[in-house]
């Protein structure tokens, strides 16, 4: 089941970021703290972010968020490769 989480609009408007991106770059950012944090894989926190895996890769090494890769991120990656 889906969740929703609600940001309360004065946080919104507070937000330096156009009123577009806000969505966009609020998964990223939660994506990002929640694979740093070791609370979802790589992969996972790709897919919240909506990003590809490069793309999210990319936005870890913007934030300078090091990649730690376990057994079961190269087991997820080497699958979403082969397509399965």
């Amino acid at each position: 089941m889906p969740m929703t989480l609600e940001v309360p609009d004065e946080i919104q408007k507070a937000m330096r970021v156009p009123e577009p991106e806000r969505q966009s770059r609020l998964l990223i950012e939660l994506a990002c703290a929640l694979y740093q944090r070791e609370i979802l894989s790589c992969g996972k926190a790709a897919e919240l972010s909506r990003l590809s895996q490069f793309r999210f890769g990319q936005a870890l090494a913007e934030r300078g968020i090091a990649r730690h890769y376990t057994d079961a991120d190269v087991a997820e990656d080497m699958a979403y490769a082969g397509g399965q």
